[in-house]
């Protein structure tokens, strides 16, 4: 198993913090917001390899960042790469699907696979998801509760069937649903992993994770795991600094 993690956008809506600072390497509570996820990761065992995706302008600081983390894991055995997907400006960015596209072109979609944002976390155990990934072979998504319908607009929300599948996976609608919505982290079996290049021929395709999996769930099985947890989404300096008051306690 595998993880691509994508982190090469330059978060515009952070400006002037991200100007010259990736938001995933912000400090959060004595830690890089992205080592959070990490820490999660490195507790796998089926875990082989993590690739994280970055642009030029942050290039740098993520391979300091990554010198830090492989020393870390020299005792786990799991590799860890950093990409650059040559992005220079939010106008020519790749997008999170060109990114995941670019990672995959080597793989030859062998493995199962996580694909994460980088600017989350989660507050609950990766175990339970992961054990369903591995031994049950299925294309598997996240499901958090969200009854605030002034969030629910700002992610992906999920319609689920009575067995579990999801049916549509609505990113970021201004209409009201059943509140289950879909955080930025997808585990994905290789048939799955194969779409993306199809996906990106697709006039006008999205370029946030979201998109993809909507386009996913009309054409290969995808489940949700429901969750009873919290995850904080660094997506403004609002949630940011709301993210540094919860973690500091």
């Amino acid at each position: 198993m595998i993880a691509i993690l994508l982190s090469a956008g330059f978060a515009t809506r952070m400006y002037p913090l991200t100007k010259h600072h990736a938001k995933p390497l912000f400090d959060l509570a004595g830690k890089p917001v992205l080592d959070y996820l990490m820490h999660q990761l490195v507790l796998l065992p089926e875990l082989d390899s993590i690739f994280v995706v970055t642009n030029e302008l942050f290039y740098k600081e993520f391979s300091d960042w990554e010198k830090r983390w492989s020393n870390k894991l020299k005792k786990t055995g799991i590799k860890i790469q950093i990409i650059n997907d040559g992005a220079t400006t939010n106008d020519n960015r790749l997008g999170a699907i060109g990114d995941m596209a670019l990672v995959l072109k080597s793989l030859k979609f062998k493995e199962p696979t996580i694909v994460a944002a980088c600017d989350n976390i989660y507050l609950f155990s990766l175990r339970q998801v992961i054990d369903e990934f591995i031994n049950g072979g299925r294309n598997i998504v996240i499901a958090l509760r969200e009854s605030t319908d002034k969030k629910k607009g700002k992610k992906g929300l999920l319609e689920i069937g009575k067995d579990g599948r999801v049916l549509r996976l609505f990113e970021k609608p201004t209409f009201r649903s059943s509140g289950w919505f879909c955080p930025p982290i997808y585990f994905l079996q290789p048939n799955a992993l194969k779409l993306v290049d199809k996906y990106l021929d697709k006039p006008y395709a999205g370029d946030s994770p979201g998109h993809f999996i909507s386009y996913l769930v009309e054409r290969e099985p995808v489940y949700a795991i429901k969750i009873s947890g919290k995850r904080l989404d660094i997506g403004t300096i609002e949630s940011y600094e709301d993210a540094k008051r919860i973690l500091s306690k």
